[in-house]
């Protein structure tokens, strides 16, 4: 009984760490693709030589990062 209870609980561990594991990729994956989604834009502000977009895209980054 008491090896059963163990194992359950061991297994819920590993469940609740895997959780945990796989919300902290997606959130890093999120914010790796808006970081790139913001950079492009960036890079597009400089193209066009739009300097209030450019600026207002730069602090948009840093608060993504």
């Amino acid at each position: 009984m008491e090896n059963n209870v163990s194992n359950e609980i061991n297994r819920v561990e590993i469940n609740v760490s895997d959780e945990v594991m796989a919300e902290m990729f997606l959130n890093q994956a999120i914010k790796d693709f808006k970081k790139g989604k913001i950079i492009e834009k960036i890079d597009q502000s400089l193209k066009n030589k739009d300097k209030e977009t450019f600026l207002r895209l730069t602090e948009e980054l840093k608060s993504v990062s």
